[in-house]
């Protein structure tokens, strides 16, 4: 048996040493927390009311901002909490359903790219058979596998924290509950917990990444047997605000899988610190490249920022 098995809360951290700043520090964060729920707010409610935007790519944009969305908010309460009052103390169920979302919606990110990619792949390679392709009810099901996959992967290695006796410390190094973080704690055989994680990275973001690199080779093959230089600009125009996003997407996850391999010796903040560019840069910058990039976004933020006597009667 292990000794002094406790029942208590874990305890958040937010800045280690920084806490008396903390109310400065949550000014930047409640700021990019509100850019991150009205930019893809404002996607959602775009494509949902704007019928020029029912369209496979902007119901695969729809889905992206909607798991921007879901994010943020699971994460927003217990890391403003921490910064504003001081408020440290999280349940361990309500721990393990955080860390459960957080980490399921990060495959669910990546899988919905790579949706998107196939999405330009079609569009781009057979273009008159793009509707027929990309049906509703295909639409529906590859929305649904993507996010089973995202949820169902995460099941075997969340599910046994529920029983693990914990200790230690009860400390947990952020201000939201991480897998890798709750584990540590656990005072039993974490053997599982450790190897399924690194197994699920190489299936689902690594595996990920490289077919949508592949979709792109295909791509540009396709665009490159164009004979005019602007009709090979109009389909890889399309495709920018995509490439661009799959970009931070993944730069973030590499950035903070080198920081936690090779960074053993870099300031713990730098290690916090990556974390939130991590959860936040990306949900940050996905409303605003494809606000940027795509005209008939943009054609319907100016139709939903102009006077109603402007807009056309139907």
């Amino acid at each position: 048996m292990w000794p002094n098995i406790s029942e208590a809360p874990f305890l958040l951290t937010g800045f280690p040493g920084l806490e008396a700043t903390h109310h400065w520090i949550s000014i930047p964060f409640f700021a990019v927390y509100v850019s991150v729920l009205l930019g893809n707010g404002t996607l959602l409610y775009l494509i949902k009311y704007d019928h020029i935007l029912h369209e496979p790519m902007y119901y695969f944009l729809a889905m992206l901002a909607g798991t921007d969305l879901t994010v943020t908010l699971t994460t927003m309460p217990t890391v403003m909490g921490v910064l504003w009052v001081n408020h440290r103390e999280v349940s361990h169920a309500a721990c393990f359903l955080q860390a459960y979302i957080i980490h399921s919606l990060s495959i669910v990110e990546s899988g919905i790219l790579l949706a998107m990619a196939y999405d330009r792949f079609i569009a781009i390679r057979t273009p008159l058979r793009y509707n027929s392709i990309l049906t509703n009810s295909r639409m529906m099901k590859i929305g649904l596998g993507v996010l089973l996959r995202g949820f169902l992967s995460l099941v075997p290695p969340i599910l046994p924290l529920y029983w693990f006796p914990y200790c230690r410390s009860h400390v947990l190094s952020h201000a939201f509950c991480l897998h890798q973080d709750v584990m540590k704690l656990a005072c039993a055989d974490i053997t599982f917990n450790r190897i399924y994680p690194v197994i699920l990275v190489a299936v689902t973001f690594f595996l990920d990444a490289l077919i949508i690199v592949f979709s792109y080779v295909l791509i540009l093959k396709t665009v490159l047997g164009i004979a005019s230089r602007e009709e090979q600009a109009k389909p890889l125009n399309t495709c920018v605000s995509h490439v661009s996003c799959v970009l931070v997407f993944y730069i973030t996850v590499i950035g903070l899988t080198f920081i936690h391999r090779f960074g053993k010796h870099a300031p713990h903040v730098v290690h916090i610190t990556m974390s939130y560019v991590y959860f936040l840069f990306p949900p940050l910058m996905n409303p605003i490249i494809y606000s940027i990039k795509t005209k008939q976004i943009q054609r319907s933020i100016i139709c939903l920022l102009s006077p109603p006597h402007t807009h056309t009667q139907p």
